[in-house]
């Protein structure tokens, strides 16, 4: 069965612009694909461990060909299983606001905490870095209140989505697709933004919903 994680960085809940995206996302996948699996991971609600000191301790010990011991090891272990619900996804779906031009803090440390040797990256010496999550695909929704295209620096920049679409494909992700709502919602009329990332939400989960129906034929 062909599973679709939404993993979600906002923690606004119903005011949420990206999770509302999101939502038109699921719920088009589910119209063209309803036996797929959908599972959702709020990173606020507390399950994403922590990746400090003994975390980062353990990282070392296993890049050096070396086993974890004692809090280092219970660190390595918790990241696993933050790995483990991640990787057994076939399809991802990101919420992604911007916060100060870039990702939310949490998404950080989402990555960081999953993005361990020999779970998302492999290493060698001459070749460098490989991704090992070959074969998935991912959609992510970004939004910013302030920041968009074409607009003066002093609405900001985005280091959002170059930053994290790099993470995708350094992890093995090459099949990205992208949905954007960036109004400025100081001065500018959002409808027209907000009705276009839902319209493409839409046709992007009905196409994922496609992929995971034609994979389970």
């Amino acid at each position: 069965m062909t599973t679709l994680l939404h993993i979600s960085a906002s923690p606004r809940g119903e005011a949420s612009h990206s999770l509302a995206i999101a939502r038109t996302f699921v719920e088009s996948f589910a119209e063209v694909s309803p036996e797929a699996s959908v599972s959702h991971w709020d990173l606020w609600d507390g399950s994403l461990p922590a990746f400090g000191p003994d975390g980062a301790g353990a990282k070392m010990r296993v890049f050096a060909g070396d086993e974890p011991k004692g809090a280092e090891e219970i660190a390595w272990h918790r990241a696993r299983l933050a790995f483990e619900r991640f990787a057994a996804a076939d399809l991802y779906l990101f919420s992604l606001p911007m916060w100060n031009s870039g990702v939310p803090y949490i998404a950080k440390q989402f990555i960081d905490v999953v993005s361990q040797p020999g779970w998302v990256f492999g290493f060698d010496g001459e070749t460098g870095y490989s991704g090992l999550l070959e074969g998935k695909r991912a959609a992510v929704v970004y939004s910013s209140a302030v920041y968009g295209e074409g607009r003066p620096p002093a609405f900001g920049a985005d280091f959002q989505q170059p930053f994290f679409e790099g993470w995708l494909r350094w992890a093995g992700i090459d099949e990205i697709d992208s949905i954007e709502f960036r109004p400025n919602l100081a001065i500018a009329d959002a409808e027209p933004g907000r009705l276009a990332a839902h319209a493409e939400a839409r046709r992007l989960g009905a196409e994922f919903g496609r992929d995971a129906r034609a994979a389970a034929a």
